[in-house]
């Protein structure tokens, strides 16, 4: 019985010390995602080439909405493209025939930077198409994390949340 007892407490602090090891190294390696997120994030603002898979959108009319994950926003250089959903207020009919929303690919007219603190970029991007005049306010967190204002001179503000990382 004691022969039993023993080899029972020696599997038991055997299982609990795989158990310590593989927490360790699942620890290290999350620290290494970070890592390589918070690079992958500092390197695709720092050449301007990034992507942001939208999650989520608040309105001012609607509140906050899920979204598919199939929008995204690209920062391409000198290039925005914008492949977003639309819920609110149009104050003036766009001249073309189709409206595109917030779906478009234009040359940037205005591109301001800044490092509010370590861990976040706000980047500031002025764009135009034939409906209207957007300015796109991207709040880039290291963590990989994105938050987006879009602005329009004829239409209600909106928001998203997303994922953001560098262009390949």
């Amino acid at each position: 019985m004691k022969g039993s007892f023993r080899q029972m407490y020696s599997v038991a602090a055997v299982a609990l010390a795989m158990v310590l090891l593989l927490g360790c190294a699942s620890s290290q390696e999350r620290a290494e995602r970070r890592e390589q997120t918070r690079r992958l994030v500092a390197e695709g603002i720092a050449e301007r080439r990034l992507h942001i898979s939208i999650n989520s959108m608040s309105t001012l009319r609607y509140g906050t909405r899920m979204v598919s994950s199939d929008f995204y926003v690209e920062l391409r250089r000198d290039t925005l493209e914008s492949y977003l959903p639309y819920l609110g207020q149009v104050y003036r009919s766009p001249v073309v025939s189709t409206p595109q929303g917030l779906n478009f690919e234009a040359p940037l007219l205005g591109y301001n930077e800044s490092r509010p603190s370590p861990d976040l970029t706000r980047i500031e991007l002025l764009a135009r198409t034939l409906e209207d005049t957007f300015v796109y306010i991207l709040e880039l967190y290291s963590n990989g994390k994105a938050y987006i204002r879009v602005r329009g001179q004829n239409r209600d503000a909106i928001s998203f949340d997303g994922d953001c990382d560098a262009l390949r």
